[in-house]
């Protein structure tokens, strides 16, 4: 029997009473189970064993290839536009 300690889950509200910081969180026989102390909501949930797969963003996909045109460099002049001026 594999047993974790109940936490509380910060932020979440309550999906029958609303309240907030009152649903707590916790496993049991490869069960999740989630309760909330306010009122007599109850739920439990199945544990995947497969992990999540990632999402796929820019920042986790390898770089495309350039062109060479697409990796010209061109040279940016920014303006000092001086004091200024009393109307």
């Amino acid at each position: 029997m594999t047993h974790t300690p109940k936490r509380f889950i910060a932020g979440t509200i309550c999906p029958r009473c609303a309240a907030m910081d009152r649903v707590r969180s916790w496993e049991q026989n490869g069960i999740r189970y989630r309760d909330c102390v306010s009122c007599d909501f109850f739920e439990q949930l199945p544990i995947d064993d497969d992990s999540p797969q990632e999402l796929a963003t820019r920042v986790n996909q390898p770089r495309e290839r350039q062109s060479p045109a697409a990796q010209e460099i061109t040279p940016v002049r920014i303006l000092d536009p001086g004091p200024p001026r009393d109307s």
